[in-house]
């Protein structure tokens, strides 16, 4: 139908596509009024030229002739320029109303589809010089992108391509790529992720071509509750790193970094650690404690453990019993003055002698926990570095020049109300 009229409106000239024209006229019982007069005249049905398809485009309708609609649209990747629909109008000379459009691979913008191609500027022939363009996958919270690379080609070093997990200059790059390898696909833990490709005034190459798709991030298991550790990073997500680290006293036994892995089945690429207390070890830190095997829980092997204890030359090591709950027929803990058990010992514990406090005078103890019961237990003992003390009613007390003050850390005491130092060499 080229049309339907009433009132008083002159309509607008018609033009009719057919060598035939039907024409109804409807009144009712009603008013009566002037009616119309309409004139005719041939025309010939000239068509308008066929209109050219855009490269890297399509074209929909196949009827030229007058007032009909020819529509253009772009592959995925390309910017529609220009019109995406063009009318046949009438005249002696059939023309379109607007110039065929064309598809260009544009530098930068926004795409928000759940799947999509993002094109170097001019693909597939070569990019211009001087180029910094910047696209923005923005897809829904709770999505990333699945990024592959279908063609790549620039030059070496100069012209490159980088990934972004993120929208800003400062977030997590995920890749910067150059020269003619074919990068491998990435995955964007971001519901926005960043392309960002840069050319300089020298060579020019056709550029690349990537695809992404959209994704749920999906978490991996929850690592937390961690005993005796903690857990740090900022999400679970595919991707996404999360670091381990044991409590003082206890060891990490496993990976101490993991990563949420991609797939079906979300999981992290190793198995969760523990933190374990071991049996024995060098210890150097300046305090701490040392737990019994297992600790909280029972312990359970039957070898015996030990433990040598290094603070600075110049310190001694305070050592407090805190918690013995050893098994009292064959369980006890022996420390000795020195890295050897061939050095002063301070004493053999057991059960009834908890909260006892000792002193060394070396920068070394030797701790050594033997078992024998059948029934299991627990042990606490903490330890800090302290300054010795010289308990000498006389004496005499070296400086060298090469020493820190932490070697030198040693202090006159002795039972009396006076003490007397007299200077040699100052």
């Amino acid at each position: 139908m080229l049309g339907s009229f009433s009132g008083t409106t002159v309509p607008a000239l018609l033009n009719s596509t057919s060598n035939q024209l039907y024409l109804h006229f409807y009144s009712d019982i009603s008013v009566s009024a002037a009616g119309f007069h309409l004139e005719y005249k041939t025309v010939g049905l000239s068509s308008c030229p066929e209109p050219a398809v855009p490269s890297n485009g399509v074209k929909t309708g196949e009827r030229y002739l007058v007032n009909d609609v020819v529509s253009f649209q772009c592959e995925p990747g390309y910017a529609l320029q220009g019109h995406a629909h063009i009318s046949c109008m009438p005249g002696t000379v059939r023309r379109w109303n607007y110039p065929p459009p064309l598809c260009i691979a544009q530098c930068g913008g926004t795409v928000e589809e759940m799947e999509g191609v993002i094109l170097s500027p001019g693909f597939p022939g070569n990019y211009p010089s001087n180029m910094d363009c910047s696209w923005k996958i923005a897809l829904p919270v709770g999505f990333g992108a699945h990024i592959q690379f279908l063609n790549f080609s620039t030059e070496p070093n100069h012209d490159f391509i980088e990934i972004r997990n993120g929208p800003y200059e400062t977030s997590r790059m995920m890749g910067r790529f150059s020269g003619s390898e074919l990068p491998s696909s990435l995955l964007s833990t971001s519901h926005e992720t960043t392309v960002y490709f840069h050319s300089d005034h020298s060579q020019n190459r056709p550029g690349f071509k990537l695809e992404y798709q959209a994704y749920e991030l999906q978490e991996c298991p929850d690592p937390e509750p961690f005993a005796n550790g903690i857990v740090r990073g900022a999400g679970y997500n595919v991707g996404q790193s999360v670091t381990f680290e044991c409590l003082p006293g206890y060891q990490l036994t496993g990976h101490p970094v993991l990563t949420c892995q991609h797939g079906t089945n979300r999981n992290w690429d190793h198995p969760l650690p523990k933190c374990e207390v071991p049996c024995g070890g060098n210890i150097t830190s300046s305090n701490g404690t040392v737990y019994s095997p297992g600790f909280p829980s029972p312990y359970s092997s039957s070898q015996d453990c030990v433990w040598l204890i290094t603070v600075p030359i110049g310190h001694g090591i305070r050592l407090n019993l805190s918690l013995l709950q050893t098994e009292p027929s064959g369980d006890f803990i022996t420390i000795w003055d020195g890295p050897q058990q061939t050095a002063p010992r301070l004493g053999v514990f057991t059960r009834s002698m908890a909260k006892k406090t000792v002193h060394s005078s070396s920068n070394q103890v030797l701790l050594k926990f033997h078992r024998n019961a059948a029934t299991g237990g627990i042990f606490a003992i903490a330890f800090s570095d302290h300054c010795r003390y010289l308990n000498q009613k006389s004496g005499k007390l070296n400086f060298i020049p090469s020493s820190t003050l932490g070697q030198m850390c040693e202090t006159l005491h002795r039972s009396g109300p006076h003490l007397r130092p007299q200077f040699l060499h100052l």
